[in-house]
């Protein structure tokens, strides 16, 4: 979709979208105010966020398309909702260009609704050969009516943001056969071109290293594991020390050994998301070329059940030294995490590292879809996480930690065991992973397994992929650490 700016309606628009305030009047600037006031009324149409009245009227001779869009309270979330149910009911109608009229709106908030409109025409359809005509994408352009001299500077930091985004969607909704740890690797090799610096681990680096618990998961597939590693400073060398994001990327996950249940194994290639979020932020921040210096880090497997798979009781020793007895191959996004956590401490010596992955069922028991679950060992932290979270709408919950969970995992012939009992199991994950952040880091681990993947559509999303968390960690570095 392309966001076009304008100071007065263009001649070749499709339809105009008038948006309303809660409670506010309805008066748009047409010839027929009249009638669109009347059809608000009958429609029961009050500017709540995301409602929208559709009528035909007179304008100039013709007959206009007019949408009335409500912005709620005005708050981000209700005028992204509001871009976004402009976008659910057009993209499909025929209508190809469509203005946005921003009288009486912000710079700002007129940018907001854009945002939304893009997030939510994002689709998948690569592989419909017999797509019926009218369920076809029309809608090309969004044109934002508007005389600020700030737009521009807005929309482009926007649309970075939308972009990756959209990337972490596409690497979620791509099958396992499509995007495994190679290929993945290759979906981001145009992150280059943006003036991001990778570099890629096989599995002779990692057996050198001494990732035992990482190459343990991986080793029941002929897909081979890959570490990838993204680098983008937009200091110049001014932030010595980067922030350091890990992203568990199990791009299949059958369980393993401890096979999980046939029916809904499909939806397991989204076992990447932690991975796909940290790739999205990392393009975020190059496209709006961010003041900030940071590592991206994506731990790829495939979890797969061959006669050379990992065993329920083997142990594995991890890079940091310490021994797993691995109870449950099921439990193996901790066992990546662990290994790429380390040796991100050990290659980059960050003072912070944040971990997304979407670890645990038992998250979504917590949760459901609407929070994804903060642990962390400061305080500090993950205040501004759950800001973060706010602000851009990808929300998290905290969830503690503590000796007394720690020694739930605690194993009687190795270190420490991959899985704890059946209660509390978001937390002893939590917990297994912090082993491993080295004394004196800032860690937060994000559980986002209820979070990726939707199975309706959302305000700002089709059914599917998400993108969850590339808001999130682009709010944070935009809050807390950027340069000047």
């Amino acid at each position: 979709m392309h966001i076009a700016i304008s100071a007065s309606r263009p001649a070749d628009m499709d339809c105009l979208v008038f948006p309303v305030a809660k409670g506010a009047a309805v008066s748009p600037s047409i010839e027929a105010q009249a009638l669109a006031a009347q059809a608000a009324e009958a429609s029961r149409f009050g500017g709540e966020a995301g409602a929208v009245v559709e009528l035909f009227v007179a304008e100039a001779g013709k007959t206009l398309r007019v949408l009335l869009v409500g912005t709620g309270e005005g708050k981000p979330a209700d005028l992204e909702k509001a871009g976004g149910a402009v976008t659910a009911r057009l993209q499909t109608s025929g209508v190809k260009h469509v203005a946005i009229d921003g009288a009486g709106l912000t710079a700002d908030a007129l940018v907001r609704i854009a945002l939304g409109a893009e997030l939510r025409a994002w689709r998948i359809d690569t592989y419909r050969t017999k797509l019926a005509e009218k369920a076809k994408p029309t809608l090309e352009t969004v044109t934002l009516i508007h005389e600020s001299g700030d737009l521009a500077a807005l929309v482009d930091d926007a649309k970075a943001v939308a972009q990756g985004v959209a990337l972490t969607r596409e690497l979620v909704a791509e099958p396992g056969n499509i995007i495994y740890p190679e290929s993945f690797v290759e979906r981001c090799r145009h992150l280059v071109d943006l003036g991001i610096e990778i570099s890629v681990l096989d599995e002779t680096d990692m057996a050198n290293l001494g990732m035992g618990a990482l190459l343990g998961v991986a080793q029941g597939s002929v897909r081979k594991p890959r570490i990838l590693a993204m680098r983008w400073d937009g200091t110049n060398g001014a932030q010595a020390k980067p922030l350091a994001l890990v992203g568990k990327g199990v791009t299949f996950d059958t369980g393993g050994i401890s096979l999980k249940p046939g029916a809904g194994m499909e939806d397991m290639k989204w076992d990447m998301g932690g991975a796909g979020a940290v790739a999205g932020a990392m393009k975020a921040l190059a496209l709006r070329k961010a003041p900030t210096h940071v590592v991206g880090i994506c731990g790829l497997v495939e979890n797969m059940p061959d006669g050379g798979a990992q065993r329920p009781g083997d142990i594995v020793k991890t890079m940091s030294g310490q021994t797993v007895e691995v109870l449950n191959t099921d439990a193996e996004g901790r066992l990546v995490l662990c290994d790429a956590i380390w040796w991100t401490q050990q290659t980059y010596k960050p003072e912070t590292v944040i971990d997304l992955a979407t670890l645990t069922g038992a998250m979504l028991i917590s949760l459901g879809s609407e929070h994804g679950g903060l642990f962390s060992n400061d305080d500090g932290l993950a205040e501004q996480l759950l800001a973060a979270g706010r602000e851009s709408g990808d929300k998290l919950w905290r969830f503690p930690l503590s000796p007394a969970y720690n020694k739930l995992i605690d194993s009687p012939i190795a270190d420490m065991k991959n899985i704890g009992p059946r209660y509390a199991g978001s937390i002893t994950a939590a917990q297994f992973i912090k082993r491993y952040v080295q004394d004196g880091v800032k860690w937060a681990h994000l559980d986002i397994a209820g979070m990726v993947w939707a199975d309706k559509p959302g305000a700002t999303w089709e059914k599917g992929a998400t993108g969850y968390g590339v808001r999130l960690l682009d709010q944070l570095i935009r809050d807390h650490y950027q340069a000047g």
